[in-house]
């Protein structure tokens, strides 16, 4: 489960930017993840939940905000809305559609004391 791999770096970004702005509590974390980024959102929330304990952003409440896949078709040449990575063109029915939007994973936005 990679995902337990992707909380910890999650806690490492929220730890790291609470030395540099001095806050001692996380009470909200927003996540920004994308639906061709690989991530099981339910495995992600259970993860982050067990590396938060006894840190900083223990009792987190954590808001995962899913942004839409979307891809160029060499086809038509059309940025096109797509699901999976090789889904073939929602236009023109073409492939290849490469990838260009929803494969990022980023903390967006915490609420901290």
């Amino acid at each position: 489960m990679h995902e337990m791999s992707l909380a910890d770096g999650v806690l490492q970004v929220i730890e790291d930017n609470a030395k540099i702005n001095g806050y001692s509590r996380v009470r909200k974390v927003w996540l920004e993840i994308g639906e061709l980024a690989g991530v099981e959102v339910e495995a992600m929330r259970f993860c982050f939940d067990s590396v938060v304990k006894g840190t900083l952003a223990d009792g987190a409440r954590l808001e995962i905000i899913v942004t839409q896949g979307e891809g160029h078709c060499f086809g038509c040449g059309k940025t096109v809305p797509i699901q999976l990575r090789y889904d073939p063109c929602p236009l023109c029915g073409g492939y290849p559609v490469e990838p260009t939007g929803g494969l990022e994973m980023r903390v967006k936005e915490l609420e901290v004391e």
